[in-house]
């Protein structure tokens, strides 16, 4: 089967340094990977590359159905738009007829679970109804790809907890490739198949878990924390190597 998602040996370097090195990921149609690290280790960078936001150094990255849609922790939505336009908006710039874009848009919010929003402003909008109307506007790009950037951060527990719920149900069924970017090792563990870890200076992949627990899991479900427990311990390891690797440099001897 081929990938979805595709990035061979890629290294990305900038003028302060090395970012990413060696990167290799390959994604299978329909699969769900969240990938988790300390701020810093390039987990961003690696999202933007997939995204087409920017170029690898060396390496290829591979996305073969399309530009992907991408979903950041601020919604970015245009606040002198209604929800309804907000989608719409992806819908004109992906070249659906005028007379179509009302429709689609108001299918995509019942999607999301919000059938009574079109007319409603950002402003009037919690945090959450946000967020999913930023998730319909990116399914309404089309793409079979969806990446996402820490887009449940700025949630509350409660409110973060319900759109675990919703992007589970909109990702089986619309059998999407989910790349899922994340600090939290629960939130990784709870939503992907696969939890892949990556470490600091340069951002390298070290490890991967494929995540066997039955959905819909629980953020408090046993299995759920006891893998959690284990990749956080992994965490805590590479965060010490890290810290020793930086005492090392900076020792004059």
């Amino acid at each position: 089967m081929t990938p979805a998602i595709s990035l061979t040996d890629v290294s990305r370097h900038s003028d302060a340094g090395v970012i990413l090195q060696g990167i290799q990921l390959h994604a299978l149609p329909g699969e769900f990977i969240c990938v988790l690290g300390a701020s810093g280790c390039g987990k961003s960078t690696l999202l933007h590359l997939v995204a087409g936001l920017d170029a690898p150094s060396t390496g290829s990255v591979e996305v073969p159905g399309g530009r992907p849609a991408l979903l950041f922790q601020d919604h970015a939505l245009f606040p002198w738009l209604s929800a309804g336009r907000n989608i719409e908006f992806a819908l004109e710039r992906r070249g659906v007829p005028r007379a179509e874009r009302r429709g689609e848009a108001e299918e995509l919010l019942r999607l999301v679970r919000l059938p009574q929003a079109y007319d409603r402003r950002v402003h009037e909008l919690s945090g959450g109804m946000r967020q999913r109307v930023a998730l319909a506007r990116a399914l309404a790009q089309g793409s079979e790809v969806l990446l996402m950037d820490e887009p449940f951060a700025a949630l509350d527990a409660i409110t973060r907890d319900v759109l675990h719920d919703e992007l589970s149900r909109v990702w089986s069924e619309r059998k999407l490739t989910v790349l899922f970017v994340t600090h939290n090792v629960r939130e990784a563990v709870r939503l992907g198949q696969r939890v892949v870890l990556m470490a600091p200076r340069p951002g390298r992949i070290t490890r991967e878990w494929t995540v066997d627990i039955p959905y819909p899991r629980r953020i408090e479900d046993a299995d759920v924390i006891g893998l959690a427990r284990e990749i956080t311990g992994q965490l805590r390891t590479e965060a010490d190597g890290h810290r020793g690797r930086e005492a090392d440099d900076a020792d004059p001897r």
